[in-house]
């Protein structure tokens, strides 16, 4: 039989703003995230930063926590937890504290954090590029041990706790999915293999990117001894998704969406415009090479229109 086929829903912080009152955000969150379990879609994913030039944001952990209690059975994750805001062993509890309220239901995606402007504003430091992957290395080997181990003690380079006690554990065992965010063939693709469960490379833009990354990675599966049939293939097949029955229409509906500047050419070549059968054309070689996770980002959000087509005749096909 062969593997289920996963789609988890992107929904970053800044769809929700358009010509929106700021106390409507989480409504309208919350309410596209219900309508994304109805259609039966896998997971739900919100990024983590708290500014976004001067839009509202809603901080992405204690708005998953509201959203864990008006919703029953679909997956919760972030996309991702930028480990520079918050000390790995808070993170670690705070993980553990909402798969109980989920009744495990989290999926745990992090990064180094990318966002300079972001990091100085709010106080934290913005270290080099290999030092922030250094502490997300470290922060990962807390958090699993914190979440294992009755008492967790750690002494590194950027991060110490002593006899630290997480109480209660995580709901799902050993603990709830990691996904490290990433591409970096040196650095990050490293601490993918040494920790993850699941890969995440982000958007790349073609099917050779996708195995060539694979295949950086399968070695430093290998210089660490773990099994690169350990961790599962997640794959972003596009930019944005504008998916529809009729391209004439599409093709007005993104005129809509085109940023300053950009041409309907160049948009295009990053996001995908198109029909279900299209989709399906688009997906089918990733299936065959072992991807068992898509990542989605639909660009009409927050109208519903392209995530209830995707589930209807993508999702059901493709499974």
């Amino acid at each position: 039989m062969p593997p289920k086929i996963n789609f988890g829903v992107f929904l970053p912080c800044h769809t929700f703003n358009a010509e929106k009152r700021v106390t409507q955000l989480f409504d309208n969150l919350q309410e596209t995230v219900q309508e994304c379990e109805r259609l039966e879609y896998h997971s739900i994913w919100l990024d983590d930063h708290l500014m976004l030039n001067n839009m509202p944001i809603l901080e992405c952990w204690t708005t998953l926590s509201a959203i864990s209690r008006a919703t029953k059975k679909i997956r919760l994750g972030t996309m991702v937890t930028c480990n520079s805001f918050r000390n790995p062993a808070l993170i670690a509890k705070m993980v553990a504290t909402l798969d109980n309220i989920s009744n495990g239901r989290i999926e745990f995606g992090i990064g180094a954090g990318v966002q300079k402007n972001e990091h100085e504003a709010y106080g934290f430091s913005f270290l080099s590029t290999k030092e922030r992957i250094e502490c997300l290395g470290e922060a990962l080997q807390i958090i699993k041990r914190m979440w294992v181990k009755q008492k967790a003690s750690y002494h590194g380079k950027h991060y110490c706790i002593v006899n630290a006690i997480c109480e209660p554990k995580p709901i799902q065992k050993p603990y709830p999915p990691i996904i490290v965010a990433g591409g970096g063939e040196k650095l990050t693709l490293r601490v993918t293999a040494q920790h993850a469960n699941r890969l995440d490379f982000g958007y790349l833009p073609n099917l050779e990117n996708y195995k060539h990354k694979l295949s950086v990675l399968k070695k430093h599966c290998e210089s660490v001894g773990r099994q690169f049939g350990d961790i599962e293939q997640s794959c972003w097949p596009t930019g944005q998704i504008f998916i529809g029955e009729n391209k004439k229409e599409l093709f007005k509906k993104i005129h809509k969406k085109l940023p300053v500047g950009f041409s309907t050419d160049s948009f295009v070549k990053t996001s995908f415009v198109g029909t279900p059968k299209d989709f399906i054309k688009l997906l089918q070689p990733y299936v065959k090479l072992g991807v068992t996770q898509f990542m989605l980002f639909f660009g009409d959000l927050p109208e519903l229109d392209g995530l209830k087509l995707f589930a209807e005749q993508v999702a059901k096909k493709i499974n």
